[in-house]
């Protein structure tokens, strides 16, 4: 069986005289050497701004760019025209509640999430209940990660619900939703779907033609590419309605000193000099993707959700937050006897890099009733042996404590 940790740079690293063992996925990926190489080439042989001049660098440098939007579009069914480079999935998220919520929603309207939201698809619309007083409605996460089905009937029996903003998997619980049936509910409804993919982009498949959705966001850092760079996908329909969020260069066809016109097609919503390198490396990612296989990423991940499970039986001082069925490799632990702040600061010591915290989803530790939790977020590349040194050294840590 292939090592894909070979195709990491930042695996090779060493730490207090032990190997890395990287289980921070969730929050960002490391990047492979395909995605290095690259961002490189664009710095050592194309280095010029986009749709600009006429000039042999800037022409080169705009292939590459829409090349690689081309790339993104085909990675999730998409049409090219419908991708907008965005700085992240929070820009993507606060685009929408700006650029669609002011103009679209009015007080008493309800936007609808789930307790298993990250901040970044709830504070947008908390600012928009400020500025406009729409109202935030829940579906509730039962205590296996599942969507609680009164609460979801209950939210779709609400006439003013205009809008259904949900994340594909949770950041804390690994759980996958599979929200086919959930949209379509709400597109015979009318009522505009937005999906959070940033964790589950990096793990399954996607094609938005059968998934059916409005909007779709994600960012390139989780999905081996770097930060600073993520894509908005949008109904062709409904993007050509989207007025500017920005304003600047790029997005416009006229200035005059009184006015302006912005452009018709996309481009619209990309104001200033895009993340040109961070796009071209976005490309070059989802091509190493499709190069392992989704078929491959899947089987190997399944080995290690199952191998995890196994180990964590040994563990009678952690506990699991949510369920085992239909888990991506990601794990957070409630432990008993010390806090996941020390346990990921002396997991570091020896290498092993986790995260502790409510890892930007305080609503769901609330009212999961744990303040934080310690996280392990595996890929593809990790192996089973990385898993053996997690829990032998947590195993250890908690000897440490036990006195």
């Amino acid at each position: 069986m292939k090592d894909y940790r070979l195709d990491f740079p930042l695996l090779k690293r060493k730490y207090n005289n032990q190997p890395l063992v990287y289980f921070d996925n969730a929050a960002t990926a490391p990047k492979p050497q395909a995605v290095i190489a690259a961002v490189n080439d664009y710095y050592h042989l194309h280095n010029a701004n986009v749709h600009r001049g006429p000039n042999f660098l800037s022409e080169e440098a705009t292939l590459l760019y829409e090349g690689a939007r081309k790339k993104v579009a085909d990675f999730i069914g998409a049409d090219k025209e419908e991708i907008i480079f965005t700085a992240g999935t929070t820009a993507g998220l606060n685009l929408l509640a700006r650029a669609w919520g002011e103009n679209n929603l009015k007080a008493g309207d309800i936007v609808a999430l789930s307790r298993a939201e990250h901040h970044a698809n709830i504070v947008p619309w908390l600012q928009l209940k400020e500025k406009l007083g729409i109202v935030l409605e829940y579906i509730d996460v039962k205590s296996d990660g599942a969507f609680d089905e009164l609460s979801l009937d209950k939210i779709f029996d609400q006439p003013r619900l205009r809008v259904l903003s949900i994340t594909q998997a949770s950041n804390v619980l690994g759980q996958f939703y599979d929200l086919k049936s959930i949209l379509a509910r709400a597109q015979a409804r009318g009522v505009l779907t937005i999906v959070d993919a940033a964790q589950s982009i990096a793990h399954r498949p996607l094609d938005v033609r059968s998934f059916d959705c409005d909007f779709l966001v994600f960012s390139g850092h989780k999905l081996f590419a770097p930060a600073g760079l993520g894509v908005l996908y949008g109904r062709r329909d409904l993007l050509d309605k989207l007025p500017p969020f920005l304003g600047g260069g790029g997005m416009i066809s006229e200035v005059k000193e009184q006015s302006f016109s912005p452009l018709a097609d996309s481009l619209k919503l990309e104001a200033g000099t895009p993340n040109i390198e961070g796009a071209i490396a976005l490309g070059a990612a989802c091509d190493y993707l499709r190069e392992i296989s989704w078929p491959a990423i899947i089987e190997r991940e399944e080995v290690l959700v199952d191998y995890f499970f196994k180990k964590l039986e040994t563990c009678d001082f952690v506990r699991l937050l949510g369920g085992r069925s239909g888990r991506l490799p990601l794990f957070a632990l409630d432990l008993q006897g010390f806090h996941p702040h020390d346990a990921a600061d002396l997991l570091g010591e020896q290498g092993i890099v986790t995260r502790a915290g409510h890892h930007c989803a305080q609503p769901l530790h609330d009212a999961l009733e744990v303040s934080s939790s310690l996280r392990a977020s595996l890929s593809f590349y990790n192996t089973t042996a990385e898993i053996d040194i997690f829990f032998r050294t947590l195993q250890s840590i908690k000897k440490s404590f036990s006195f």
